[in-house]
């Protein structure tokens, strides 16, 4: 019997629903259209049919409470060592540290590590920050925020990486991935697509060139450079690609 279809669906910021073996994984579910200081021009809508949530790290703009209300208290939750205690009313929560795994339902979910400092401030909750692979009849690799790090070698190969490449602010801070630096990562993970995410979606206030896809196309223009045998798909929000 040959494999089922799969898809990742970019929903704007580090949103993600990836469907693959019959399962729909949410990564990092921020939806509204105001998150703190950060505003969007509309609401993403609620994936429909989710079987689990995936959250990289605890910031405000990738563990959204009001955004995980949205979704049935017991449906399972992944979330780095020390994040628990944020997520009261959910009945399924997973806490774990790279070199963990969890099961969702035919899927081997491996944490592995991300370079950026996952701390919430100012409620004072600690874990690290994540990523995940998902792993079943493809390996979808989601990053989560992070820079450039060594063990990145050791994910590969990958059919496909969700990768980081901008943020909201007009500077990245420590511990992200520019568009080069993102495209720096593809010869260590060899992914066979990479998607650009993390970029366009969120601003502070009006500010001018915010949502342009500058970032993603920047992330292209360096792939095709540094890791030429890596297929780029860029994805407007809401946009689906099918997985081969």
């Amino acid at each position: 019997m040959g494999a089922m279809s799969a898809s990742v669906t970019w929903l704007g910021h580090a949103t993600v629903v990836v469907e693959l073996d019959g399962e729909r994984i949410v990564t990092d579910p921020v939806l509204r259209r105001r998150v703190i200081h950060l505003r969007r021009d509309r609401a993403a809508s609620v994936p429909a049919g989710a079987t689990g949530v995936l959250l990289s790290h605890l910031h405000y703009d990738h563990l959204d409470l009001p955004s995980l209300r949205a979704f049935a208290r017991d449906l399972p939750v992944v979330v780095p060592r020390g994040g628990a205690r944020l997520l009261r009313g959910f009945a399924n929560v997973t806490e774990v540290v790279p070199g963990e795994h969890v099961l969702l339902g035919p899927l081997r979910v491996d944490a592995v590590e991300a370079e950026h400092d996952g701390r919430r401030h100012p409620a004072g909750a600690r874990g690290p920050a994540l990523g995940y692979i998902l792993r079943g009849s493809r390996s979808v690799y989601f990053a989560g925020d992070t820079d450039l790090f060594a063990g990145m070698a050791a994910l590969a190969p990958l059919d496909v990486a969700l990768l980081p490449v901008a943020g909201w602010g007009k500077k990245l801070g420590p511990g992200h991935l520019d568009p080069y630096r993102a495209a720096s990562a593809l010869p260590l993970l060899r992914p066979a697509v990479a998607v650009p995410i993390h970029w366009g979606t969120y601003r502070v206030g009006r500010r001018r060139g915010d949502g342009s896809a500058a970032p993603a196309e920047a992330f292209a223009r360096a792939a095709a450079e540094l890791a030429p045998d890596v297929e780029v798909r860029i994805l407007p929000v809401a946009g689906t690609l099918p997985l081969p």
